[in-house]
């Protein structure tokens, strides 16, 4: 298991932002000090940026003091909808064990699967841990570290 860049680079922007304007009503944060702080291109940033926008994260603004900054305050964002929105789930669902077939073109264990328990609690573990977990939490976490 493990995230997509589109996901990690996703929610760092995310970060990014939140750290800048961690208040709805807050100030906007250019694009070019997202890309920046990632380490990424302004057009990839921008990319993320249009997912996380059209899918109600954050919001943004046009002109010279324009930018993003988030649509909810930090401790209304779970993790698992945010990460939902940049990409496929972790384990895809039915389709995972259709996706993950090996060398075979299908799997021979379609209907009478013995690792697809695993699968399925691997795949709960990690929903309730996202579910339970916020935007807010990463940046207490970030906080902790930079003061250490």
């Amino acid at each position: 298991m493990k995230l997509t860049a589109q996901e990690e680079y996703g929610l760092r922007c995310l970060l990014a932002i939140a750290v800048r304007s961690p208040h709805p009503d807050g100030g906007f944060v250019s694009i070019r000090d997202v890309a920046k702080s990632e380490g990424l291109s302004v057009d990839y940033a921008g990319k993320l940026l249009r997912v996380l926008r059209q899918q109600g994260l954050i919001s943004s603004a046009r002109g010279a003091t324009g930018g993003y900054r988030l649509a909810r305050p930090p401790g209304e964002i779970p993790l698992k909808q945010a990460l939902a929105l940049l990409d496929t789930p972790l384990f895809g669902g039915q389709d995972f064990c259709q996706n993950h077939t090996g060398r075979l073109a299908s799997c021979i264990h379609e209907s009478s699967c013995t690792l697809r328990p695993l699968w399925s609690a691997i795949d709960q573990a990690v929903t309730d841990v996202l579910r339970g977990m916020t935007l807010a939490d990463l940046l207490v976490d970030r906080q902790m570290q930079e003061g250490a």
